[in-house]
């Protein structure tokens, strides 16, 4: 069904995410995404740093 993410399905979706959440709520709902990648991000790269130093 979604193959692809096209600008018509991110449109909709957005519409949907204003609809429920509403205008207020959004800022805080994308901080606390931004947040959720930047510890994601900070923790493969912690993985990646312990798997280089085991190998030598």
């Amino acid at each position: 069904m979604f193959n692809a993410m096209n600008p018509g399905s991110i449109l909709l979706i957005a519409l949907v995410v204003l609809l429920l959440f509403g205008g207020k709520k959004i800022p805080e709902l994308m901080k606390g995404l931004g947040r959720g990648v930047k510890e994601f991000k900070d923790a493969t790269n912690n993985d990646e740093k312990e798997q280089d130093g085991s190998e030598g």
